[in-house]
């Protein structure tokens, strides 16, 4: 600014200033000057600025908010449902044993072609966010049955489609949808506990090769598979699914404790042609403590030498003097001994110790309790009938831990299972119970190109799932048919609700719960309506074998669903139908338009110059 915009006041101070200095001696003023000079020079060889703005430096920090779109109403809920139709549409294709298959785009690699519904909901992306909205809703319905069941992912979706299709009827008719969801979710519980009256156990390996072969379409190779994996294992074994590197799907089973770690030093190898060390009858030591002082060890080697009997050291770590002590002694054969690391890490560590220690017999020596190994004798050796040790894993065959004590185990193992929540500790939970009860069943799955083996795999994990949530719970009649006999049961519990609009919430579960059983029936090529009538009229047990265009005893003909399969798709299903009748706004990000690829600054300004 120029000088004379400034207020009078700054001119009359800046006057004053230049009469004091014109008072002041030069030689004063010269001196002044120079350091002024000097400092100038100092701070320029420094970097820095003589004189800069007062904001100089400062980061300006903005906050900008996307703009959002809001949709209120019934055009909401409608366009909801529009989303919810499009992906219930094309995960029904595949209910039934006549279902179809759906092809998946692999943006990749080769297009995947899938029979699975969760599968199917997890790859459906839809354009407008509102529909898109409302196919994640569908898609929650089918991720959590898979999670808690494994199967039954496709009836869930479309129990959910018809809860939601009916409900928004009566609330567009003006009716009040959180007591239409109330008379819903009283109605499941109902019909939740008539569930479990009407459960059979499963009775024999039958039962079970029926529900694995129902669940993976019908194929009886599978269901035979299974049921041959889970009598080797027991039901708290494990299955393992992995891909096989030939044309044909076979079951191994793995018997006993497998640990993945291998041996410290390859001196302690028996079995030079194969790169093993071998042992029977072994003394086992379980310690997570580390071993360096061979001093701490020599009781425990001397009397197991005197008794003629070979001993693993199962440690945090062998090292120092002590190793280099087991290693000279055993290739001179004074000693048949050998040692591995500890599995696991942390408090996962400690846990597979004490498992370890629990099937072996032996005594847990653990630094948290004061134990030493020192101080250790042979009775705090467990016995293992076998054991044998690769480079990277360890496997231990023991028949001497106490039935009562391996039982409390598992049982304890299960109650943590119950209340974790992640996937990888279900994981490794799941197959601590299997080593310690039964065992590993692999699955190696072989097919003829990549496109087969993976729907082969898919199918087999159905199955598998299916199979376990059979056991656990129990079996009903299948093919949709407990669900229209579920649906008759319906009237008379609604006529013990008082509020009106609570029996149509009933209703409403009644007329969707006839959804899946017509869906097959269409599948098949029958009117689904027709079929869903002689259904309804039967006796608990009959139903509609699509496989066979039949009506029968689906008990006897093996056309069985695991109960806790249906368990959670009428729970989860309703309890997303619930949430969508009592939406009111839909809030979603407006798309941006696309840039033209390549505009760079200037090409807006070129575009104008252009003469048309």
């Amino acid at each position: 600014r120029s000088r004379s915009t400034f207020p009078s006041r700054f001119a009359t101070q800046s006057a004053a200033i230049m009469q004091t200095l014109q008072q002041v001696p030069g030689a004063t003023l010269a001196a002044a000057n120079g350091i002024n000079q000097k400092m100038r020079q100092t701070q320029k060889m420094m970097g820095r600025q003589t004189a800069r703005p007062a904001t100089q430096g400062r980061r300006s920090l903005k906050c900008r908010a996307e703009a959002k779109d809001i949709m209120l109403d019934n055009q909401a809920r409608a366009t909801m449902l529009k989303g919810i139709d499009k992906l219930a549409n094309a995960v029904g294709v595949t209910i039934g044993p006549r279902g179809r298959n759906v092809v998946l785009e692999n943006q990749f690699g080769m297009p995947q072609v899938i029979n699975d519904g969760v599968t199917i909901a997890r790859a459906i992306e839809l354009e407008d966010p509102v529909e898109n909205a409302g196919a994640q809703l569908i898609k929650e319905v089918a991720g959590k049955t898979n999670d808690s069941a494994g199967d039954g992912t496709t009836t869930a979706s479309v129990l959910a489609r018809e809860l939601i299709k009916y409900g928004l009827q009566s609330v567009t008719a003006g009716r009040n949808p959180v007591l239409l969801k109330r008379g819903m979710d009283k109605t499941c519980a109902y019909l939740v506990e008539r569930l479990a009256e009407k459960a059979q156990p499963v009775k024999g390996s039958s039962d079970i090769r029926a529900v694995a072969s129902i669940s993976a379409g019908n194929d009886d190779e599978i269901g035979e598979m299974i049921a041959s994996a889970i009598e080797k294992v027991g039901p708290d074994g494990v299955l393992s699914i992995e891909s096989s590197s030939s044309l044909e799907t076979t079951v191994d089973v793995e018997e006993g404790l497998e640990i993945d770690r291998g041996y410290i030093s390859p001196q302690f190898i028996t079995n030079q042609e194969k790169s093993v060390v071998e042992m029977e009858n072994v003394r086992v030591l379980v310690t997570d403590q580390k071993l360096q002082a061979i001093k701490d060890i020599l009781p425990l080697l001397e009397k197991t030498t005197q008794a003629s009997a070979p001993l693993l050291l199962i440690a945090e770590d062998v090292a120092g003097e002590a190793l280099a002590t087991l290693v000279v002694n055993k290739l001179r054969g004074v000693l048949n001994v050998a040692a591995i690391k500890a599995p696991g890490f942390g408090e996962r560590r400690k846990a597979l110790l004490q498992d370890i220690a629990i099937m072996t017999g032996a005594e847990y020596i653990a630094t948290d309790l004061g134990l030493s190994v020192a101080t250790a004798d042979v009775e705090s050796l467990g016995v293992a009938r076998k054991v044998v040790i690769t480079n990277n894993k360890t496997t231990i065959i023991a028949d001497a831990g106490s039935k009562e004590d391996i039982a409390a185990r598992v049982a304890q193992i299960k109650r943590e299972l119950e209340t974790t929540d992640s996937v990888y500790d279900t994981q490794k939970l799941s197959e601590r119970i299997a080593k310690l009860s039964g065992g590993v069943a692999v699955i190696k799955v072989g097919a003829a190109t990549e496109t087969e083996l993976e729907d082969r795999k898919l199918r087999i994990e159905d199955a598998k799932n299916a199979t376990f949530a059979a056991v656990e719970e129990g079996i009903v009649p299948g093919g949709g048919a407990t669900l229209v006999h579920l649906a008759q049961m319906v009237p008379e519990f609604a006529a013990t609700l008082e509020e009106e609009e609570e029996r149509l919430g009933a209703v409403i579960l009644q007329k969707a719960l006839v959804a899946p059983c017509r869906l097959i029936a269409h599948n098949a090529g029958m009117e689904g309506d027709v079929i869903v009538d002689k259904v309804s009229k039967a006796e608990w047990q009959m139903g509609y074998n699509a496989m066979t265009d039949t009506f029968e005893d689906l008990l006897a003909a093996g056309v069985i669903d695991p109960k806790k399969v249906t368990r959670s798709g009428l729970q989860n299903s309703v309890s997303v139908a619930g949430m969508v009748l009592t939406t009111q706004a839909i809030v979603t990000e407006i798309p941006s338009a696309p840039e033209m690829a390549g505009a760079g600054p200037g090409a807006a300004d070129m575009n104008n110059m252009m003469t048309m």
